[in-house]
């Protein structure tokens, strides 16, 4: 695991020289990924690492966890509260859409969930011009394989440093950093709305996701779920199409 630990350290440290930039930051929600990426950029920059809270109608529970993260590695944060922003954005763009009789009731809750994630990602890149940082992404293989991310949300990130490392190897790394137990043990959720987890939402689990990623044989039911979830959300992984012009 040390080696585990070292070789994203190092890849980390050269993702900044490369970069030209002074250090590397991190949205910090009160989840495991967020927790490992935080604990990772503060041993790899560590007088050049940040992390952001940014609570929109956030629990207590969840801003508690978040802050203990942050004492755990001894990382620097700033909290920025994005409630009344997105309250404000989210009420003047549905007032044009039901002005022009137009708005979508049933889309309501995905659109405003996808807004905050959005929001935290305009907030997360002006504090990193500010610092002169990069933007550091939680994604890990499970959720790239699902698209189970915002695109230009928490998608919207400078590098990946566990993207390869399945649901449950991101657990191991959190264990061994030393992430807290209370982040450690609690169920995904990315917070979006209240009462909602990752897994309920996606229909499987996390375990399924790795083991079909890992090659291993799962349940017919939730192959379907997964690969399906893989197709729809292809878009959020290629890049953008471009229009070839030819004379």
């Amino acid at each position: 695991m040390q080696k585990e630990v070292d070789q994203i350290v190092n890849w980390l440290q050269e993702q900044v020289k490369l970069a030209g930039v002074n250090g590397l930051l991190v949205g910090i929600s009160g989840g495991i990924d967020s927790a490992v990426v935080a604990h990772l950029i503060k041993r790899a920059c560590p007088d050049h690492s940040l992390g952001v809270l940014m609570p929109i109608n956030t629990s207590e529970e969840n801003m508690q966890d978040a802050k203990e993260v942050a004492a755990s590695c001894g990382i620097n944060t700033i909290t920025v509260d994005l409630t009344e922003a997105r309250a404000s954005m989210y009420g003047n763009i549905t007032k044009e859409l039901k002005s022009s009789a137009t708005y979508k009731e049933e889309n309501a809750q995905l659109a405003k969930a996808n807004l905050s994630a959005r929001l935290r990602m305009s907030t997360l890149y002006t504090v990193a011009t500010n610092h002169n940082y990069l933007v550091v992404g939680t994604d890990n293989a499970a959720e790239w394989y699902t698209g189970y991310f915002t695109k230009y949300g928490d998608g919207g990130v400078d590098i990946l440093p566990i993207v390869e490392f399945t649901k449950g190897e991101v657990k191991e790394l959190a264990d061994y950093l030393g992430v807290p137990d209370s982040v450690l043990n609690k169920q995904p959720s990315a917070d979006l709305w209240e009462g909602q987890s990752d897994e309920k939402e996606m229909g499987t689990t996390y375990a399924e996701i790795d083991a079909l990623i890992k090659g291993e044989s799962i349940p017919e039911k939730d192959k379907e779920i997964i690969e399906a979830m893989h197709k729809r959300t292809a878009h959020k992984r290629d890049p953008l199409p471009q229009f070839n012009r030819t004379i």
